[in-house]
């Protein structure tokens, strides 16, 4: 993505770390319940994906405060960090709306370059 700011790439990041340690969590914990094996490693992932989770709500509250959405569209935004996979429909529908928007401003200013270039 050539417009991307940090704030949205540490989004997309930790959306991705979310996702894929609540998937992990998941199978660790169906593993551990269902054949009673490998109780450490659902204490090592569940941590892992613990801290990531708290990493995107801050971010997430971020890029969602700085972009002033809705408070319904950021509560479902946040917990979809909460839900296994939904992190990444969420994400990839977050960064084409922010991928548009950013057009649509880069086309404003593009035009505005031009009417001030013609009417110098």
């Amino acid at each position: 993505m050539k417009n991307s700011t940090p704030l949205l790439k540490a989004y997309r990041a930790l959306a991705y770390i979310t996702g894929v340690g609540l998937v992990l969590l998941c199978i660790s914990m169906i593993v551990w319940y269902g054949f009673g094996v490998a109780p450490s490693s659902v204490m090592i992932i569940g941590t892992i994906h613990g801290w990531a989770y708290m990493a995107y709500v801050v971010v997430a509250f971020s890029l969602g405060m700085k972009l002033k959405w809705p408070l319904k569209k950021l509560i479902l935004v946040l917990l979809a960090g909460t839900i296994p996979t939904c992190s990444f429909f969420a994400e990839r529908r977050v960064v084409r709306e922010i991928s548009a928007e950013l057009a649509a401003r880069g086309a404003a200013l593009d035009g505005a370059d031009e009417e001030e270039t013609v009417s110098a």
